[in-house]
């Protein structure tokens, strides 16, 4: 078979809200099912304060407002991804794929809304742009989400699953079936941000609130026993998720916020450690892993088991594999695994302009 090979930009807005990752990469086909790529420059673009308040607040917005905010954002992604190019002077790209910044994704209603996916992200870009990749699965019965295990299959099948540490944290592997299961384990930054937030910081760097707080058996013992965990894959998790069962606890105890950290810290590594029992090769990626006191806790839990890549994959891990869904998208190919998301089949997801 002829080998393929894609010059592309990934583009990624997590719910962490801290900017967009961008990353110039470049995939070669080896073989069916077998990809390799390289990342050629990457970087993260802040957002500024209104915008981050703007993002973190845009879940309450009101229907009727929710355009504006699209067609603003939309023109922001724009200019920071034409920005990139002419900074880096990047040329002879096949593709721009670009994820958007989720506003609402409520699956079991047949909802889920990324900004930043409209038609007006292709002014004046050199190549066609691939964006709004989870619509079409929820239209199909599907979580929408996640999306980045058929980038795990083909990039980084060496590994008996891969884990991200983002807003929250999802795992993907091989069943004995050789079928992709894939699921959203736990919240992640989403809540951890939210208690350093507290403390005056972006984020718990190194988990070192975390550290310095006590343990709440009690609560540990709530957050374990919530019923998400008990549910079987397809699930994925959202902000609306965190508001309905992680909230209602943060107004029933009263801790201070290190004390939070440390118990919410335990009960993610505690939900990771369950989810990988099976596996010896754990490849972690996101946000998360930079958590020294996390990464503390799952060694201890399993010695040897989690494994770190370069920063470079750490932090772009996931506009990487957009890429690569743009490619697959690009080309009519399957993008898109109802054994993870629970669709109604495999298909090609994405939206196309040129």
């Amino acid at each position: 078979m002829k080998k393929r090979q894609f010059s592309v930009i990934g583009v990624m807005s997590g719910t962490s809200c801290d900017g967009i990752d961008l990353a110039y990469c470049q995939f070669k086909e080896l073989a069916k099912n077998k990809w390799s790529y390289s990342i050629m420059h990457a970087r993260t673009i802040p957002y500024d304060a209104a915008w981050q308040e703007k993002l973190l607040a845009v879940i309450n917005t009101h229907p009727s407002e929710i355009a504006a905010v699209n067609k603003d954002y939309t023109a922001l992604v724009n200019k920071v991804i034409l920005g990139f190019i002419d900074e880096l002077k990047i040329a002879d790209l096949d593709l721009i794929c670009s994820h958007g910044h989720t506003v609402w994704h409520k699956p079991q209603e047949g909802l889920t809304l990324q900004i930043g996916n409209l038609e007006s992200i292709a002014d004046g870009m050199p190549c066609p742009v691939v964006c709004d990749f989870r619509t079409q699965d929820v239209a199909l019965g599907g979580q929408g989400a996640p999306l980045v295990p058929i980038g795990d299959r083909l990039l980084f099948s060496d590994f008996d699953a891969c884990l991200n540490l983002g807003g929250f944290a999802n795992i993907s592997y091989l069943n004995g079936d050789q079928t992709t299961v894939a699921f959203d384990l736990c919240p992640f930054n989403i809540v951890l941000n939210h208690w350093a937030k507290k403390l005056g910081a972006p984020y718990d760097a190194h988990g070192d609130f975390a550290r310095t707080g006590t343990l709440n058996p009690t609560l540990l013992a709530e957050l374990n026993a919530l019923d998400y965990y008990r549910l079987r894959p397809p699930k994925s998790l959202g902000l609306e998720w965190v508001q309905s069962n992680f909230y209602p606890l943060y107004k029933s105890y009263h801790c201070d916020p290190v004390d939070w950290l440390a118990t919410a810290t335990r009960h993610m590594a505690h939900q990771i450690d369950q989810a990988t029992l099976s596996f010896d090769r754990v490849f972690i990626t996101g946000g998360g892993a930079y958590n020294s006191f996390v990464m503390e806790l799952l060694d201890a839990l399993a010695p040897g088991k989690f494994i770190l890549p370069t920063r470079e994959l750490i932090d772009y891990k996931e506009a990487l594999i957009f890429g690569l869904l743009g490619v697959l998208r690009f080309t009519g190919e399957i993008n898109c695994l109802s054994s993870v998301t629970g669709a109604s089949k495999d298909h090609s997801s994405g939206v196309i302009w040129t």
